[in-house]
């Protein structure tokens, strides 16, 4: 570490650099926390864990037992002395929303989300067929949306400033928008063939939404047109990694300079005057999931809605989970089938990243999450949670300590710390190794064993 720091003073690591090394090194000395605990309310599986994005102070969880709660996880309630002296954080809920209040869930809160905007508002989706928004201050119900079947997964865009959707994945096989701002749903997206288990907005457009169903299939949806604009296909691969921008644009020039050495001159071809529909708006194409007008796609604007690829599955089985990376550019899914992609989102093809073999809960959606660099995934697998490193697949660390089945995971970016909840109805912190002090212990430690 002091050897970073030096270097840093020196000049010789770039900032971003040097905040990505230290992050790094906190991350893979993750922990079971010996000075933080969550203390959980729920009589339940927890199902759903999620940090504000505004503050990263308060932590929302979801369980089985229909009670959602609240917690500080920067400000203690109270302490406990631990061993050799160590006191422990107990963070206990600030506010909890069960069965007994008089707008609470019925059945089991199988999602749980902040507002994007701010903490005075966060959204809980249950398998009774509600989706219910709550004053976070008042804890009163603020709106509620009827459902056609049980809830599986919601999800609000962290980049939206043009709406306030919430995409709603249900065991129907539409996927809804409801809108908070009118308290309406505004459309439905069809194309799924059975239920759809999770949802996830892109990173890099507050328009693109991303679901997986429980036929296998991948799609991706521009939400101001109609129809799925990509269905992902696992037959349809390449191999690795993209090369950066900078590295590609360094190529061109390396090439157009010998060209220029060799005496050749590069023109420009001129382009054709593009004809415009009748409406006088140019036909602009999504930057996600293009495909070249060819042939009968011409007519065609929508992939996903062409027979030969509205078919294509991601997995075989559900898919149980998905998160894009930070840059946007890259996609992670789950499925039943226990297999774990990485997709190129620009492309639409499977990567073939190897990822280690890991038995994956079928029966319902998972929570993923990644760190900030997106280098790391962490997957629940069974009793664990296995972090994965992107791009070669390899198990880099592994957490045990739940008791039973782990059901989701979120990592705050903003203190490199990984909460994670399972059917044992617990919430488990995982922290970098702190040393404890033994400050009240030095006195008796310098004592002169000579004396009297």
């Amino acid at each position: 570490m002091w050897r970073e720091i030096r270097d840093r003073e020196a000049g010789k690591t770039r900032p971003n650099s040097f905040k990505n090394r230290v992050s790094s090194s906190r991350i893979f000395d993750l922990q079971l926390s010996n000075y933080k605990d969550v203390v959980s309310p729920h009589r339940g599986s927890i199902n759903s864990l999620q940090v504000d994005l505004t503050e990263g102070r308060y932590l929302l969880s979801g369980a089985s037992d229909a009670s959602a709660s609240v917690f500080d996880i920067q400000h203690a309630t109270d302490f406990e002395g631990g061993g050799e002296g160590a006191l422990i954080a107990k963070h206990k809920s600030l506010i909890t929303i069960d069965k007994q209040h008089q707008n609470g869930h019925k059945f089991a809160i199988s999602s749980a989300i902040w507002y994007t905007i701010d903490t005075g508002l966060f959204v809980t989706g249950s398998y009774d067929h509600y989706i219910k928004v709550w004053d976070t201050n008042s804890t009163q119900m603020v709106m509620n949306f009827k459902m056609p079947g049980k809830v599986y997964r919601t999800a609000m865009s962290p980049l939206a400033t043009s709406h306030m959707l919430i995409a709603a994945g249900t065991e129907d096989v539409q996927v809804r928008l409801c809108d908070i701002s009118s308290g309406a749903f505004a459309h439905t997206l069809s194309g799924h063939r059975d239920g759809v288990m999770t949802v996830e907005w892109s990173t890099s457009s507050e328009w693109v939404l991303v679901t997986g169903g429980c036929d296998g299939a991948i799609r991706f949806w521009d939400i101001r047109r109609a129809g799925c604009f990509l269905v992902l296909d696992q037959s349809q691969s390449q191999l690795g990694r993209r090369p950066p921008l900078l590295a590609r644009s360094a190529v061109n020039k390396v090439s157009t300079s010998k060209a220029l050495s060799k005496g050749q001159t590069i023109s420009a071809k001129p382009r054709l005057p593009q004809k415009k529909p009748g409406s006088g708006n140019g036909i602009k194409h999504s930057p996600i999931g293009q495909i070249p007008a060819k042939g009968s796609l011409k007519q065609r604007l929508h992939p996903g809605m062409l027979s030969s690829q509205d078919r294509a599955t991601a997995h075989y089985g559900a898919v149980t989970g998905l998160k894009t990376t930070e840059d946007g550019m890259y996609l992670l899914s789950a499925g039943s089938d226990s297999r774990i992609r990485l997709w190129d989102v620009k492309s639409g093809r499977n990567t073939l990243v190897n990822f280690e073999t890991a038995r994956l809960q079928t029966s319902k959606p998972i929570q993923l999450a990644t760190t900030q660099d997106s280098n790391l995934v962490f997957v629940p697998c069974m009793t664990s949670v296995k972090a994965f490193d992107i791009w070669s697949g390899r198990t880099r660390v592994t957490f045990r300590g739940h008791y039973e089945y782990v059901n989701c995971c979120w990592f705050s970016s903003q203190d490199q710390e990984l909460y994670t909840g399972g059917n044992d109805r617990q919430i488990l912190v995982w922290s970098p190794a702190r040393l404890i002090s033994n400050e009240d212990a030095s006195p008796a430690e310098d004592q002169d064993n000579w004396s009297d």
